[in-house]
């Protein structure tokens, strides 16, 4: 990581020149509506605000939206064939928005290098997780805040070490949830999260 990205102001590091998307055109009235109401049903209440209305769209050949980006060009979302979005680290941070636990995945200290570096996130530094996560979600991979201890108990002999409990949230990468929520707090072994983007990566 750079100096300047150490110190930023919360916002997260400027975008490196080879990280930016491409951007076709800006984001039309009509497709921020739908983008707003698919974030709201992918994420939840409140996620309509992944999208400002100031994003850039890369479009396909057909005029679909590909990807939308913020003003600096930094990846928010992919839009799939789906219909569903994948989280780039930027609409990553703007999700953080949402009331912890939604969507997130918290780990412990030991986990928190290799997942900010795009290594994958396995059950057993699972220190806390929002209780809704499917297999398939999208999620935000986090270390401390107030999605530690969630459907996890921090007591006793066998507890995580280093959860991060009071401590600030800090977002490490985004991905795709491979188990549900029950599976990532009772395994001890499999992967919970396959990392996609990586804040320090």
């Amino acid at each position: 990581m750079t100096e300047d990205a150490e110190a930023d102001d919360g916002a997260g590091p400027a975008v490196h020149p080879d990280d930016r998307v491409g951007v076709d055109s800006p984001i039309t009235d009509g497709e921020l509506a739908r983008l707003r109401a698919i974030a709201a049903y992918q994420f939840g209440d409140g996620a309509e605000g992944l999208f400002t209305g100031a994003e850039g769209v890369q479009r396909t050949s057909s005029g679909r939206p590909r990807q939308v980006a913020d003003a600096d060009g930094a990846r928010l979302v992919s839009f799939g064939t789906d219909g569903r979005f994948t989280l780039g680290v930027a609409g990553g941070r703007r999700l953080q928005a949402l009331a912890a636990p939604a969507n997130r995945v918290a780990v412990n200290a030991e986990s928190v290098p290799f997942v900010a570096e795009e290594r994958n996130a396995f059950a057993k530094f699972v220190v806390g997780v929002d209780p809704d996560i499917r297999p398939g979600d999208e999620v935000l991979v986090v270390h401390g805040g107030a999605t530690v201890g969630e459907g996890v108990a921090l007591g006793g002999d066998d507890a995580p070490a280093e959860t991060g409990a009071g401590t600030a949230e800090r977002l490490l990468a985004v991905g795709r949830a491979e188990l549900p929520a029950s599976g990532m707090t009772d395994f001890e072994t499999g992967m919970a999260v396959k990392i996609r983007d990586g804040t320090e990566s």
